[in-house]
């Protein structure tokens, strides 16, 4: 069974208002009230002279569980909602790997779901290494992008991306955070520029809630654990009205969804699994036995799901 083994987390020391964001990308006073007022951002993580690798290796130094442990990890996964992060021939991912003593892992990069790939990472890593006769191998899960263009710090009339980046140890038979099920949902019918397409932002926006509930319930039944059993849920953080509307919707309670990320770091891509894992325990909201679950949706679009034991 999958587990994740360790999980790190690095956000730069700068924080900047949504309003400072805004202006520099082009947004209006109204869109600023509407990211404030009703989706209740307020500022977001950006490190505006680092790299993309200073981001993921500051995410890898927090890492402590990895140390001594470099050789036996058998597979590095960039989960990445980008498809592109730097220009051609740079791979900042090899070159980081090369600095910490991880250049022997079969490295590369899964895309194509947007910000619900953080998921699929983890679904992969824990398959590659059912194959691995080494019983104590591992799987690293690394997430988190820079926001180099306008496409890549906003999402229309919905939320804006900040930087952060998380580094997951991942492994088979492990004691905690045991992976459950993954449920996830294609709609390609929704893959375009909902910036340019106002039609087609309405439609994803109408439906989301009734599309990443479809995906919540189907974890759900795959676990075999009931909406009222959750300790609670890691959700993306795009927003908050959004995650209240599925709180009512899924009868959820609000205080069980981990919301404290949306106002303070912002969207930080496929890595909000990660983070909101590292807040839940680090502060103590998680038990031993508990039952939890990650959810993310993706541009393009994907919606997934996960159940994990504590």
């Amino acid at each position: 069974m999958t587990a994740l083994e360790a999980v790190a987390v690095h956000l730069p020391d700068t924080a900047v208002p949504i309003e400072a964001v805004g202006e520099r990308i082009g947004l209006t006073p109204r869109q600023h009230q509407l990211f404030r007022r009703f989706h209740g951002l307020d500022q977001v993580r950006l490190d505006p002279d680092g790299s993309l690798a200073d981001l993921l290796g500051g995410a890898l130094d927090a890492l402590h569980d990895l140390r001594g442990r470099e050789h036996r990890v058998r597979f590095v996964i960039h989960a990445r909602s980008m498809p592109v992060a730097s220009p051609y021939p740079l791979n900042p991912l090899h070159d980081l790997l090369d600095r910490y003593r991880l250049g022997h892992a079969n490295a590369f990069t899964v895309s194509h779901q947007a910000c619900a790939i953080g998921l699929l990472a983890i679904d992969l890593a824990g398959r590659l290494l059912t194959g691995e006769s080494d019983p104590d191998a591992l799987a690293l899960v690394l997430a988190g992008e820079k926001t180099f263009t306008r496409d890549a710090q906003l999402v229309p009339e919905t939320g804006i991306f900040g930087e952060g980046a998380a580094a997951c140890l991942i492994r088979t038979g492990g004691a905690r955070n045991r992976v459950l099920s993954y449920a996830v949902r294609h709609r390609g019918e929704f893959d375009g520029r909902l910036a340019e397409d106002p039609e087609l932002a309405g439609r994803y926006q109408r439906e989301y809630p009734a599309l990443m509930a479809e995906a919540i319930d189907a974890a759900l039944e795959q676990a075999g654990t009931t909406r009222s059993e959750l300790a609670l849920v890691l959700p993306h953080n795009v927003n908050q009205v959004s995650w209240r509307g599925l709180s009512r919707r899924l009868g959820i309670p609000l205080d069980r969804m981990v919301l404290d990320n949306v106002p303070s770091v912002g969207h930080s891509f496929a890595a909000d699994a990660f983070i909101n894992l590292h807040t839940a325990t680090t502060r103590g909201l998680l038990r031993q036995g508990d039952r939890y679950l990650i959810a993310a949706s993706g541009i393009g679009a994907t919606f997934s799901a996960m159940v994990v034991e504590h």
